[in-house]
């Protein structure tokens, strides 16, 4: 954790940031939900969708509100608060801890778009949430105040909660009809689309991911953001949310909501690992007696403090660098991105080293281990859990090459 020095910085620290009594709040009750969780984990796999009553817990324990500018009811607190919470989510229910990520990260995007989209969205209801599928492959026709929307997108994690949704298109001009510098995020209310129910996979099935399809309806300017706007961190929303938290890079937020339900997850999985190891025999030894799994249960634990140190020391400079003003270097923005994305693979690696470690019995269905395991491997195949991209562009700039990648 970073030690702020300036007694303004500190104090803001004191208010938004981990030590605060709120955030203390937040992770305690985040913890205090763990058996509830895992008494609805079946029920939530095999319905493909996160109970209803877990959202309602959510919204009464404020984590929705986290990220949310204060305008609207929100506490517009650090992200290590609301990735910490996501954090003790993801240990008890994957499922439920992505559809916390990225749903209530969205309320940290809806404060950079400009006021007018938020006032569509929560003038009636600050409660309302939104869902996304930014996949850039909508079809989009410039029209007179803004543009008209088609498409279908996949993977829109739980939408059935949600009654709007940002999706990803890239708007066309002349002289490039598919340029990524032209991405834009859309937001459309349910009422412009429909939620085709296709979710079928091997894990994280709670996410309830399914299709969202639009057919021509009209977006306005305003509810549309740019992403050149978001990697500038100059966004038409700061003009009201000028808070630090909302300079931060759009991307660098988004991120860190897939990779810590995956990192939640692998903590998940080592406490079922121990609770295996008790009774499990590993040939004339108990299995908590053996060198081996002793051996991998203190690996797998140091990689999994190593890896949430990482995440908070980033956001920590981040933060640091919205507070004074600096810009967050290139370089470091290219690292963090990296350090996001490779979380999948590790937890992936340790996943599988416990579940081989604990014999023929990981592998039934009733298995913990394998649950975790499933979900872990779910969650790699999000493009934002791909970590080759992302450590060849690292390793160009480290050899004096330029960045190529403006989703950092």
């Amino acid at each position: 954790m970073t030690i702020y020095q300036d007694t303004k910085a500190g104090d803001i620290m004191n208010q938004y940031g981990l030590e605060s009594p709120r955030a203390q709040e937040m992770i305690a009750a985040a913890r205090a939900m763990g058996p509830a969780l895992r008494s609805r984990a079946e029920r939530c796999r095999i319905d493909q969708r996160v109970p209803d009553e877990t959202v309602a817990e959510f919204h009464a324990a404020g984590f929705f509100k986290i990220l949310q500018p204060e305008q609207w009811g929100g506490y517009a607190m650090d992200p290590q608060v609301f990735y910490s919470v996501g954090l003790e989510v993801a240990k008890n229910c994957p499922s439920s801890a992505w559809i916390l990520g990225v749903i209530a990260v969205h309320n940290w995007q809806l404060a950079v778009f400009d006021d007018q989209a938020a006032q569509d969205v929560w003038g009636e209801d600050p409660t309302v949430l939104i869902s996304s599928s930014y996949a850039p492959v909508g079809k989009v026709k410039v029209v007179d105040g803004g543009f008209r929307l088609s498409g279908r997108w996949s993977f829109s994690s739980g939408s059935q909660h949600c009654k709007w949704a940002f999706l990803g298109a890239v708007v066309p001009t002349a002289e490039a009809p598919f340029d990524m510098a032209n991405y834009r995020t859309f937001l459309v209310p349910i009422s412009d689309y429909r939620i085709v129910e296709n979710w079928d996979v091997v894990g994280l099935q709670g996410t309830g991911s399914h299709d969202i399809v639009v057919d021509d309806v009209f977006v306005p300017e305003h509810r549309t953001h740019r992403s050149m706007d978001g990697f500038l961190c100059d966004n038409p929303g700061n003009v009201v949310n000028s808070a630090p938290l909302y300079r931060l890079p759009f991307m660098q937020v988004f991120v860190r909501a897939v990779c810590t339900a995956t990192l939640g997850a692998c903590e998940g999985a080592l406490a079922a690992f121990i609770e295996v190891a008790q009774t499990r025999q590993a040939g004339p030894v108990k299995m908590k007696n053996d060198p081996f799994a002793r051996q991998l249960a203190a690996q797998v634990r140091s990689s999994i403090e190593e890896m949430k140190l990482t995440m908070i020391r980033n956001f920590d400079a981040m933060m640091d660098c919205c507070r004074t003003g600096e810009e967050i270097l290139i370089e470091d923005r290219v690292r963090y991105r990296y350090d996001s994305a490779v979380v999948a693979d590790r937890c992936l690696a340790l996943s599988s080293s416990m579940l081989k470690a604990a014999g023929s019995g990981g592998i039934r269905l009733d298995s913990e281990l394998l649950a975790y395991h499933l979900d872990i491997l779910a969650s790699q195949a999000h493009v934002a859990n791909h970590s080759t991209p992302f450590a060849i562009n690292m390793g160009g700039v480290m050899f004096g090459e330029d960045n190529v990648d403006f989703a950092i």
